[in-house]
């Protein structure tokens, strides 16, 4: 069976998540109030156990999504909404689609991620310019000969400064599995060839969206792993990384991005 012959990329869908939205609001009884501008998604959940823990986080009564829950909490005066456990292709691009039409102009997404190639750098964390896409959910959005990029515009806002040191992040390509268990030596092999610099499970997806319905999308991936391939793998940092990707939203912050947040 051709998983691809009835796309029909030019037709609108049935199901909108607008509609879905309206019930949910009806049935939790909420009100119609938005979510903040900015939102984050957590694929990890550390950053929001964190907020948590520290009383830095305050649940969002706006936030009518079935499936996640959403906290309110401010860096540098700007209020973030954030999402936890928002992990796969298909989890974070159903869940941006509601966070879009519930008010949010721009999404950030910071998952952790495996190295594929070594980078010449110590900087951690990777603005994903482009991400292979070997998952399912971004064939809904895009046709295969598509690529899924960053939007132009905010690369060149946020690559201003990417060479300074003080830059917490570098750009890189990204390889989007959604399934990670099958991150074969072969498949490893073709992707250090065509200089990826990292596997994760989120980018792809949610750059087909972003190009699609023209919405905001900054992915970054923590590089924090080789695939579990020696002891003591997955170590973020303090507080699990939650220090450092605090201050990569300040860094981020400090762009300000008037057109996208008006």
């Amino acid at each position: 069976m051709n998983l691809l012959k009835h796309k029909y990329y030019q037709e609108e869908s049935v199901f909108k998540p607008e509609n879905l939205l309206r019930e949910a609001k009806r049935q939790k009884g909420k009100t119609d109030c938005k979510v903040p501008a900015v939102c984050f998604l957590d694929p990890d959940g550390d950053l929001a156990a964190y907020l948590l823990k520290t009383n830095q986080a305050l649940f969002n009564e706006c936030w009518a999504c079935y499936h996640s829950r959403m906290y309110n909490f401010k860096v540098d005066d700007v209020e973030i909404g954030i999402i936890p456990c928002i992990v796969g292709s298909s989890y974070a691009v159903l869940v941006a689609e509601q966070l879009f039409v519930s008010g949010c102009k721009l999404l950030i997404s910071v998952t952790s991620a495996g190295i594929i190639k070594q980078p010449n750098t110590n900087k951690r964390f990777v603005l994903i310019t482009s991400s292979i896409r070997d998952e399912g959910t971004s064939y809904h959005y895009l046709p295969p000969e598509k690529p899924a990029l960053v939007n132009q515009e905010l690369l060149e806002t946020l690559s201003e400064e990417v060479e300074d040191s003080r830059c917490p992040y570098f750009n890189g390509d990204s390889w989007t599995t959604d399934a990670p268990y099958r991150e074969t030596p072969s498949s490893i092999l073709a992707m250090q060839e065509r200089n990826i610099t990292c596997v994760e499970m989120e980018a792809a997806g949610l750059y087909a969206l972003a190009e699609v319905k023209l919405y905001n999308i900054i992915c970054f991936a923590h590089l924090t792993n080789s695939m579990a391939q020696i002891e003591g793998d997955f170590e973020k940092g303090d507080e699990f990384g939650s220090i450092d990707t605090l201050n990569l939203i300040s860094y981020i912050m400090k762009f300000q991005f008037e057109k996208v947040l008006v």
